[in-house]
């Protein structure tokens, strides 16, 4: 049996383990937390290198990207150093092209009709092919990067409008402290319903969770939400506050969907060489073997 393991600078709490079988070939995979502590996600890693198949590198990005430049966030080279014999990905090998393939699946199907909604998209700038994609199918996006990672609530209405941006914060952001970005630990079971005018704005909500989780207003009647990771506890609190749809990008294993990181590290294991030698077609032709589909759940009429 493989063994996948994501080591998240994320909460303990969101911890969840499920084997199966993809390809006639059995898998454990798992998700560990260590509450934002650097040091036990390090010791994490350098205790089980070796040991199992691959690493997912959660609750961090390495690359934030403005166009088709990609920018490498220092803290997250910290772990991906760490290891030296199993291979290490945070999720970007296949985070552009599984959710755009996502996004495009649900409007073809005829899940979402993206055609005249309002689109929020929490932030961009780590999230490409979803940005592409929902640009695409509406013309009606607010990119909320400046809102959610900076707290400053300029909107900002178009991919090239991010894309310059980007390319002007992209040098500084990537060296500041991640913890001041991105909830890490604790600060991802608290939630802050600022800045809630922007959600009450919008038709569809999307991008990462843990931004959505973060400043969710309390109520959300009739909302769609596209995004990547889910607990069963996530759904329930959308449920609560009134979500209609949502769509996750992974599929659901046992009750939650696993984070890009945990998915590429999957596949990574499946291919068997080394990671810089994947290319986007191994992932690509892996991922059509594979037909993973988006998880949808109708939450409320």
């Amino acid at each position: 049996m493989k063994h996948v393991v994501s080591v998240s600078l994320g909460s303990s709490k969101r911890n969840h383990a499920v084997e199966t079988e993809f390809l006639g070939e059995k898998f454990r995979i798992e998700r560990i937390g260590t509450d934002g502590n650097w040091d036990e996600a390090i010791n994490l890693i350098r205790r089980l290198d070796g040991k199992v198949d691959a690493f997912g590198m959660g609750g961090i990005t390495l690359y934030i990207y403005a166009g088709n430049r990609r920018y490498i966030m220092r803290d997250a080279k910290k772990l991906l150093l760490e290891a030296k014999k199993t291979p290490i990905v945070d999720g970007g090998g296949i985070k552009n092209i599984l959710e755009r393939q996502s996004i495009e699946r649900v409007a073809r199907e005829g899940i979402v009709d993206f055609k005249g909604r309002r689109v929020l998209m929490v932030c961009g700038v780590d999230r490409l092919g979803m940005s592409q994609a929902l640009s695409e199918l509406s013309d009606q996006v607010v990119f909320g990067d400046l809102i959610y990672g900076l707290g400053i609530p300029i909107r900002i209405r178009s991919l090239k409008g991010l894309e310059r941006l980007a390319r002007v914060m992209a040098p500084i952001v990537v060296n500041l402290p991640f913890d001041s970005l991105y909830p890490t630990g604790s600060k991802q079971e608290v939630i802050i319903p600022k800045f809630a005018k922007y959600y009450y704005e919008a038709d569809i909500i999307a991008g990462d969770f843990l931004y959505i989780r973060r400043y969710l207003p309390e109520r959300l009647d009739g909302k769609m939400v596209i995004t990547n990771t889910t607990t069963r506890e996530d759904v329930e609190l959308l449920r609560e506050r009134g979500v209609k749809l949502l769509v996750t990008t992974t599929p659901e294993m046992e009750g939650r969907s696993f984070g890009t990181n945990v998915m590429e590290a999957l596949l990574v294991s499946i291919i068997g060489k080394p990671v810089d030698r994947i290319t986007e077609d191994d992932y690509r032709n892996l991922l059509r073997e594979l037909d993973f589909r988006p998880g949808v759940v109708y939450l409320n009429d």
